[in-house]
């Protein structure tokens, strides 16, 4: 049974009771992140993330870590590109003590400076990190390209002359600008008394303050682009991406359908044949990335750099021969069942229907169930499926990133065939 209350000053709150549970996720999810921010203070969302746990009016930081572990350690935060999210999964018989813990953070963060001078550090260090992690910048640097100059393209951490620059009136200012309750959706799924629960937040959220929303956010140009970055490793990571759909989108049926179908699984096409069949590629695997304004479809590869082009090529003749034959209606059969086995999974656990609760009605202002989803994608005919393919991965309009041993393979050739836009050759 899921109910949406709304506290005082606005802040919507879902929750879903699963009573025969004895645990509860507590989330609180905030429209902020890289998408909102500029040029001049790209990776602000996410050090706003890092000082919340850094000391409060009531608790140091130690103790807000000693409090975390009496109600079991699994209290969270991570910031994406269009929002923050901060999260708890406990007994219920501590879910008061997690909501105290958490609006205590979000009201009542000091920013001490010489806390900012620390996490600073930290998140270098964590910049670095990312660096030295070919399959994750072989993604991210592939979005930064595609969406040039676009804050939905900027780098979630940011960069680090930025970060060394923050003072802490810009960390205030910004966190005062967005977290503001029409921002905010306060999600729980597990056992919990309903009454006391509201109370709860009542005192610990209901004083956040409310003000109109700033401007929203833009619609980014797609620009077909190829990125390399020499890495002294042995692997190639290869990364593709095809411009696709915004999370509003109804094609979102038909596109988990040939998600699942090209690459979304081990029984996927790409990996059967690349991977299996053919033994050219470590992993290979696709997903969608869909946001607000704009979505990519990524095709994400490792692989030995010898075998760059044979796969590239591959991939580019699987997806053609798909657009042309189509799926078969028994594929299509085992595509939405496989799809509805990993949706209800899911949902059997608090911090899944807590997250899809929360995100549902952060984006959509709605919830979207999961048998509302289970009954869209079953009604996705192959015509859709189809269209989908021919309107979205489009060869001409690939592009294509390349993180890795390139000292290995002959990166000019490889250019100038995707120049081309040969690929299929």
């Amino acid at each position: 049974m899921v109910s949406i209350k709304k506290l005082s000053n606005g802040i919507t709150v879902v929750l879903e009771e699963m009573d025969y549970l004895r645990s509860v996720s507590f989330g609180v999810w905030v429209r902020v992140g890289s998408a909102n921010e500029t040029k001049y203070n790209n990776g602000i969302s996410h050090m706003i993330e890092h000082m919340l746990f850094k000391g409060t009016k009531n608790r140091s930081a130690k103790k807000i870590a000693e409090d975390t572990a009496k109600i079991g350690g699994n209290m969270n935060a991570y910031t994406s590109k269009e929002c923050t999210t901060y999260y708890v999964t406990t007994l219920d018989e501590h879910l008061l003590m997690a909501i105290d813990i958490v609006g205590d953070m979000i009201q009542n963060s000091l920013f001490e400076e010489s806390d900012i001078e620390k996490e600073k550090s930290v998140i270098i260090e964590e910049i670095d990190m990312y660096e030295d992690s070919p399959e994750d910048m072989v993604h991210e640097m592939l979005q930064k390209e595609v969406w040039k100059d676009h804050p939905l393209g900027f780098i979630i951490s940011g960069e680090k002359e930025i970060v060394n620059s923050y003072t802490k009136k810009e960390l205030l200012e910004f966190k005062n600008r967005n977290y503001i309750a029409e921002n905010i959706v306060i999600s729980i799924a597990g056992h919990y008394k309903e009454d006391e629960v509201m109370r709860a937040l009542e005192a610990n959220f209901g004083e956040i303050p409310h003000r109109t929303i700033e401007a929203e956010l833009t619609r980014p140009k797609y620009e077909r682009c190829i990125y390399t970055s020499h890495r002294d490793i042995e692997q190639i990571h290869m990364n593709l991406a095809f411009d696709c759909i915004d999370y509003h989108s109804d094609e979102k049926y038909p596109l988990a359908i040939v998600n699942a179908f090209l690459g979304g699984s081990e029984n996927s096409k790409l990996y059967q044949i690349i991977r299996e069949e053919l033994g050219y590629t470590y992993s290979i695997y696709s997903y969608s990335c869909s946001y607000e304004k704009a979505g990519l479809f990524h095709i994400d590869a490792a692989l030995n750099p010898s075998k760059l082009t044979t796969v590239l090529k591959k991939i580019i003749q699987i997806i053609e021969e798909l657009k042309k034959t189509g799926i078969t209606e028994e594929e299509l059969v085992q595509m939405k069942e496989q799809i509805k086995t990993e949706l209800i999974i899911d949902s059997e656990s608090t911090k899944n229907r807590m997250n899809n609760n929360g995100k549902s009605l952060l984006n959509h202002e709605k919830i979207i169930s999961i048998d509302e989803t289970i009954s869209r994608v079953n009604l996705v005919t192959n015509e859709e499926i189809h269209g989908f393919m021919e309107k979205y991965l489009r060869i001409d309009n690939l592009s294509l990133s390349l993180v890795g041993n390139l000292s290995k393979i002959n990166i000019e050739n490889t250019k100038k065939l995707w120049e081309s836009g040969n690929l299929n050759l």
